[in-house]
């Protein structure tokens, strides 16, 4: 399993993260291709090494022409979160990209909208929408899906002390939007006496970790520092490591151990047909698990409570699908520590064709196996026979192996 570890001992923003993805080795001229999907206004990137007390890594600064100096068409616009969206959607950008992207936007424009009272649609980005910050998101999702881990992991969050100025005033740090963006995860203040950590940067990390721990339980392989802009005593940069974790490297009880979130609501008034497409809905956007029991409520009715499980920096997004996609008026929420065996996935090949089966490691030993239900769902269709003829048909194939 391939991982992604930011360390944001001093903070994180958008343009430390895409100097830190530069510096570990994503391609520079495949990350300007791709961002040149995008329909903005002229610019220039400047990327070169540079030193941060004593750290030597990568800084990266958007050029954007003066509006002084620029012809009308070049002028810099305000852009709402509708017309971000539909910049992102109409780009030919990967389905992967885009998804990415506007998860970060939907994290920046909720926060500004909640702060400034406006729909989350109508939200004027500001500094956010100026196209540095669009260039910082949209860069952010391509070196992610050109780097193909597969699960990106956070240390506790940098934010810094002291006050900002801003368009809207000036304002302690964390920033509002930042200290919204943050909620539910950890972090750290007092280190620097400046911003460490922008609305862009917590955005980036809020919608990419699956989880945050200042434990380091993989086995590293490539490290990038990405330059901020002020330079103090401690080092104005971020640190990451790409990495794997392995069946021969997975400590011993083969368990990784986190914080996750379970969302409640009760129900007595939905059509019974909508709850299929409301949990996949949130399988999609990354639920762990989704599951409905059924209750009695007040006058004796009959209820269904759903039930959802996910990481920390997904509630906000899974919390939305149940508000637009159910018929419940209020939400509850609890964190619940959670422990997973180590899952190992191999292809078994039958007379019926080839099915996943999906493996759990206790103690350096497989103590459980399961086959893919989909994949012996599709097999017994085009092979005419039943689903209980594939299952055999595994323990068959696994026998044999055994035997020989």
């Amino acid at each position: 399993m391939k991982i992604l570890y930011y360390d944001c001992f001093a903070g994180i923003s958008g343009d430390m993260n895409l100097g830190a993805m530069l510096d570990l080795g994503v391609d520079q001229k495949y990350l300007l291709k791709e961002l040149g999907n995008l329909s903005i206004d002229s610019y220039k990137i400047k990327v070169y090494k540079g030193r941060r007390a004593g750290i030597t890594g990568t800084k990266i600064d958007v050029i954007i022409p003066s509006q002084k100096k620029a012809s009308s068409s070049h002028v810099l616009k305000k852009r709402t979160f509708r017309d971000i969206s539909k910049l992102i959607k109409q780009s030919n950008l990967s389905a992967n990209v885009k998804k990415i992207s506007l998860d970060i936007f939907t994290r920046l424009a909720r926060a500004e909208g909640k702060i400034h009272g406006h729909k989350i649609e109508d939200v004027h980005f500001h500094e956010v929408g100026a196209i540095d910050s669009i260039v910082d998101i949209v860069g952010a999702a391509i070196c992610l899906d050109y780097l193909e881990v597969d699960k990106v992991i956070s240390s506790p969050i940098q934010v810094g002390s002291g006050i900002i100025h801003c368009s809207h005033g000036t304002f302690p740090v964390p920033a509002p939007a930042t200290a919204e963006i943050l909620q539910d995860i950890p972090i750290k203040t007092g280190l620097v006496p400046f911003e460490a950590t922008t609305p862009t940067g917590a955005a980036i990390i809020a919608a990419t970790a699956a989880y945050f721990t200042e434990r380091i339980d993989f086995t590293p392989q490539k490290t990038g520092y990405g330059l901020g802009s002020k330079d103090s005593s401690t080092p104005n940069v971020l640190r990451i490591f790409l990495g794997e974790i392995s069946a021969n490297t997975e400590k011993a009880d083969d368990q990784e151990t986190g914080v996750a979130v379970i969302i409640e609501c009760n129900i007595d008034d939905m059509n019974p047909e909508l709850y299929d497409a409301l949990m996949e809905r949130l399988f999609a956007a990354g639920a762990h698990d989704v599951f409905l029991t059924p209750i009695i409520m007040k006058k004796s009715r009959p209820a269904v409570m759903i039930s959802v499980l996910c990481d920390v920096g997904k509630q906000k997004a899974i919390e939305e699908i149940l508000w637009l996609n159910s018929s419940t008026f209020g939400l509850r929420s609890y964190k619940v520590a959670k422990s997973m065996l180590r899952r190992e996935t191999v292809k078994v090949k039958t007379k019926y064709g080839e099915i996943t089966v999906k493996s759990g490691y206790l103690n350096e030993r497989i103590i459980k196996s399961k086959p893919e239900y989909e994949d012996c769902k599709r097999l017994a269709k085009e092979n005419g026979v039943t689903i209980q003829d594939i299952y055999e048909s595994i323990r068959l194939t696994k026998r044999k192996k055994n035997e020989h």
